[in-house]
């Protein structure tokens, strides 16, 4: 398509462009107790997703070869351990996730200055592409809970201190609610914001505080969304993906 000499693609390419650019971004939980449960769930969306979380969960009962298995079978990995030890531990366990291959692996932030920076060294050292990600607060926290662990400052300032600290000792990679994205994104443009709680429009909360739809939450600056139970626990999981995905593409 042409227009005073300029070439234009086409509205379908456009359209096409964007349904792709939401697949990449999407990743969904595998929160199940088993591998063969996990994997079934991995056939039954039938491509309709490329990114999978293996948490505590699966990975406790399934292990490793679940993470080679969707590795093999083209799929990127998110595995979400949230490692938070002294720092001699933490390195240790990074080189030993770092050869089954996910992309991505959690710590958490709150482990504290050394041991990120422990961690950020033992994944450059591993020769590996793995990307590590800081996580600032849980979801699951609001005011409240947060205030029970002693901690005085409301989830939105602390997730900026954690967020600041993590990227001042080499990790780039942050895991955020929707609510703290924008502000994130805006002091740390260069991040790699993921953010859970994320739930379309009309669907159960759960345990979940600090959520977001889908497009408001990429709207804010999340650079990958990680959706579990609106997906896994839906009647027809291939429709909700879609659906997710159609969501996305209006950002």
């Amino acid at each position: 398509m042409h227009h005073d000499g300029i070439t234009l693609a086409p509205l379908e390419s456009i359209a096409s462009s964007r349904s792709l650019e939401a697949r990449e971004r999407l990743i969904v939980a595998l929160d199940f107790p088993s591998g063969p449960e996990a994997l079934a769930f991995v056939d039954q969306l039938d491509g309709a997703c490329r990114w999978f979380k293996v948490g505590l969960e699966l990975f406790l009962a399934a292990g490793a070869p679940v993470v080679e298995t969707l590795r093999e079978r083209g799929h990127s990995v998110f595995l979400d351990l949230k490692f938070h030890d002294i720092p001699n531990t933490v390195a240790g366990a990074v080189r030993s996730e770092a050869p089954l291959g996910a992309q991505l692996l959690t710590i958490h932030a709150s482990g504290g200055p050394a041991m990120l920076a422990a961690a950020a060294a033992a994944a450059i050292g591993s020769g590996t592409q793995l990307k590590l990600l800081a996580v600032t607060v849980l979801t699951s926290m609001d005011a409240a809970q947060l205030g029970a662990t002693g901690v005085a400052a409301n989830p939105g300032d602390q997730a900026m201190l954690l967020a600041k600290m993590a990227f001042a000792n080499g990790i780039d990679g942050l895991v955020c609610s929707p609510e703290e994205a924008s502000g994130l994104r805006a002091a740390l443009p260069g991040s790699t914001l993921v953010t859970p709680g994320i739930r379309p429009a009309g669907s159960a909360v759960g345990d979940q505080k600090r959520i977001a739809t889908p497009a408001a939450a990429l709207a804010a600056g999340a650079s990958y969304l990680v959706v579990g139970r609106p997906i896994t626990q839906a009647t027809d999981p291939v429709g909700a993906a879609a659906g997710i995905l159609a969501e996305m593409t209006t950002a």
